[in-house]
């Protein structure tokens, strides 16, 4: 009686086994601690410790990586993927290694697909357009430059503005 409880424990471990390593999340891993989590166009403030003087990023085009006064780092997404970045002191140290993990918007992204043609959209709580990597050259220029007639407008209005006060 004993043996065969011991045989179907080693069945039921055996199956869960192969069900997780047959899952296909079960290769993906959470972030650590040690990884930046940071949604891509967006930006995130890091403690790091003191002392740092050059900072090394695997990959400019996922992530960038600021050093401000006081041991503080901005990380800003970039483009999708992970990357990493070494933290230096002034005699060529390594004081920090990390990972950062560039991941999608985190609003709600409505994607429009005409054809091969893709736009995107961001839906809180009016859909407006929303400039994505992937997006068809078309849509990203007109976007693009929609964006900058409306800083260029606003940047000139506020100066108009402080020359007559």
């Amino acid at each position: 009686m004993r043996k065969e409880l011991l045989r179907r424990r080693a069945r039921v471990c055996l199956l869960v086994a192969a069900a997780l390593l047959a899952s296909p999340a079960a290769g993906l891993a959470e972030p650590t601690a040690d990884t930046i989590a940071v949604n891509v166009d967006q930006a995130k403030l890091v403690r790091l410790p003191g002392k740092v003087a050059t900072i090394v990023v695997g990959n400019p085009l996922i992530a960038d990586v600021t050093l401000q006064p006081g041991g503080m780092i901005v990380v800003t997404g970039k483009g999708y993927g992970a990357t990493n970045f070494i933290a230096l002191d002034r005699a060529g140290e390594i004081l920090v290694d990390r990972q950062i993990q560039v991941e999608g918007p985190s609003d709600r992204l409505v994607t429009v697909y005409r054809g091969v043609e893709r736009e995107s959209y961001s839906c809180m709580p009016l859909c407006q357009r929303r400039v994505t990597l992937g997006d068809s050259e078309q849509f990203f220029n007109t976007t693009m430059s929609q964006a900058g007639s409306l800083n260029n407008n606003a940047s000139s209005s506020a100066g108009a503005g402080a020359k007559t006060n």
